[in-house]
């Protein structure tokens, strides 16, 4: 088998070395944090710890932040409950036609419940303006649900500017942001941001799958989404997974510390994207992406399936979009408004800190030959 060429960090990353092996140990300290005795008070000891990790990560205190199993976990969490909270001031919600699905069909949900939803339109370059979402606001707007980087275009939305505008229009409208792809992805902690809920997801950042992380701003008063045992301060039941968010707390620590992981991204997805608008003439870019980690190019008139089929064949692995479409057409890229034979091409590329060049090379010669040995589709 060729070697894997992988280019798709924004669907999941590999489990860090670090995250491993804190996994590993935590594994074998298997006490439950809720017992009473000591060995389980050491086990609660390290939860403590890692939600501590978290929290600095995040820029907030430990109080604020609460284990999730995942992204989609915490989406529902914020969006249910926090619409809920604000239920007397209205049934309005503002959201963006390009978030992930966890929130959207959440939204949905709401809709067939009573609820009005406003979803923002992007420009063809993916982005939402914070004149948008002003324009947006009413009197009845309970809750606004907007992401910080999109995960196919790699656009970031102005979530800082536009959480200025909201609380500027009234204070009480509450604010989430799905930050699943911008966590330890951009500069700055997400709890800057001033949203009172931020989403955010382990596996994206090289912890396993099944870990995630809502932060939840003093004083906003969530009720639970899950019920039972009163863990994570009462606002979350069920035993701790005391092995993922110790391996979730490591890989923060680790992605923390590699203090140039940033600029390496940035610097292999603008090699890569020389290199592909060089050598794949027929090649579009959608979004060179604001982020250092996600873009998107076409090749239009392809079938993008066909495409990541036959790169896949030789060991290359990019997406046709988020992972959660499952091959249906992005929403994302619609959204857009972009033509139809960009439509069918759109392909998403992804990476790390640790891709290198020679694999965009791989990739380069793999696109090329896929693109001159395809047949195109009448679009």
């Amino acid at each position: 088998m060729e070697k894997l060429v992988y280019f798709d960090y924004a669907a999941t990353t590999p489990v860090r070395p670090e995250a491993a092996e804190a996994l590993i140990a935590a594994l074998g300290q298997f006490g439950n944090p809720s017992s009473r005795y000591g060995y389980a008070r050491q086990a609660a000891q390290r939860v403590r710890e890692d939600r501590e990790s978290l929290a600095q990560a995040l820029g907030c205190a430990p109080g604020e932040v609460y284990f999730t199993s995942c992204g989609t976990e915490g989406d529902n969490w914020a969006v249910r409950r926090g619409a809920e909270l604000n239920r007397r001031r209205g049934k309005h919600i503002i959201t963006t036609a390009i978030e992930h699905a966890a929130v959207l069909e959440t939204c949905k949900d709401l809709e067939r419940q009573g609820y009005e939803v406003t979803y923002l339109k992007p420009d063809r370059a993916g982005r939402i303006t914070v004149e948008q979402l002003a324009a947006a606001l009413r009197p009845d707007t309970a809750l606004v649900s907007m992401m910080l980087v999109n995960n196919e275009t790699g656009a970031v939305l102005p979530v800082a500017d536009c959480v200025k505008a909201v609380k500027s229009a009234d204070p009480a409208i509450l604010f989430h942001c799905d930050a699943v792809q911008g966590f330890l992805k951009t500069p700055e902690p997400l709890a800057g941001l001033g949203a009172d809920l931020v989403s955010v997801s382990g596996h994206k950042i090289g912890a396993p799958k099944g870990v995630g992380a809502l932060y939840i701003k003093k004083g906003v008063r969530l009720r639970p989404l899950l019920t039972g045992g009163g863990q994570e301060d009462g606002l979350r039941s069920g035993t701790e997974a005391t092995a993922q968010t110790a391996a979730f707390a490591a890989a923060v620590r680790a992605c923390s510390a590699d203090a140039g992981r940033l600029e390496r991204t940035a610097a292999v997805k603008a090699y890569t994207l020389s290199k592909l608008k060089e050598a794949v003439p027929k090649l579009e870019v959608i979004s060179a992406g604001d982020a250092p980690h996600i873009c998107a190019v076409t090749l239009p008139g392809y079938k993008s399936e066909v495409v990541v089929r036959v790169l896949g064949d030789r060991g290359v692995c990019v997406s046709s979009g988020s992972a959660c479409h499952r091959g249906k057409p992005s929403h994302v890229f619609a959204a857009m408004g972009l033509p139809k034979p960009w439509l069918d091409g759109a392909l998403r590329l992804s990476f790390s800190p640790d891709s290198t060049e020679e694999e965009t090379d791989a990739l380069v010669s793999a696109l090329r030959d896929a693109a001159d040995s395809l047949f195109t589709t009448l679009s």
